[in-house]
């Protein structure tokens, strides 16, 4: 028999990305751990607001100083959009992302279907979290240190969540992109660092009459 009769044909990619995805341990340790910090500061910013309900003159531990407060965020109507705390999404969302990592560790695959379900998640927290950002900055002019906990861990998991649908035919790439997406999956904490940059300098900059007493 030859061999091109026992060769089997190539699979497409859409066919591939359409059963399961393949995904690398790196990635998968990413969502157990920032997954892990995000619920935690979830969880210590609900039990925070239990206590601040129970006794509105309650202190929690977080207020350092008369910027780095998580009381005065907590007592804002930011730190309730949808008509509870904040932090009660962050529980549920952060729950889901660690068990996805898990999962994957111990070698599950994912339908492309699922993946686009996370790319969505992510997606709606980074822009809720984006919004969050300006307004402890702008608006509010205090900064709570779960709530950067939270900020710290959703900006890689937007940014490798998204190179990652990229990378394997979740979210559709032209040809004339694919080689642009897969330098930037070489270099996967370039974004998520510049990320990181921006927001230290709106900090810093934010609140520079309050850091110079410091120095």
């Amino acid at each position: 028999m030859s061999a091109t009769a026992t060769t089997a044909p190539a699979v497409p990619e859409e066919r591939r990305t359409a059963a399961t995805v393949p995904t690398g341990r790196a990635f998968a340790l990413l969502l157990v751990i920032a997954g892990a910090a995000g619920l935690a500061a979830s969880v210590m910013l609900t039990l925070d607001k239990i206590r601040l309900l129970e006794n509105p003159n309650y202190v929690p531990d977080c207020n350092i100083n008369p910027i780095i407060s998580c009381g005065s965020v907590m007592r804002t109507s930011q730190a309730s959009v949808f008509g509870f705390a904040n932090s009660l999404l962050g529980i549920a969302g952060f729950a889901v992302v660690v068990t996805l990592g898990v999962g994957l560790l111990a070698g599950a695959r994912y339908r492309r279907w699922f993946w686009l379900g996370l790319q969505a998640g992510v997606l709606a927290g980074i822009v809720f979290v984006g919004w969050l950002i300006s307004q402890s900055l702008y608006v509010i002019g205090a900064l709570c240190p779960y709530c950067m906990v939270v900020w710290t861990a959703m900006i890689p998991l937007f940014w490798c969540t998204t190179v990652h649908n990229l990378r394997h035919g979740v979210l559709p790439v032209p040809e004339r992109r694919r080689g642009g997406v897969a330098a930037v999956a070489r270099y996967p904490w370039v974004l998520p660092a510049l990320c990181y940059l921006v927001v230290l300098l709106m900090v810093l900059n934010r609140f520079w009459f309050y850091w110079r007493t410091l120095l």
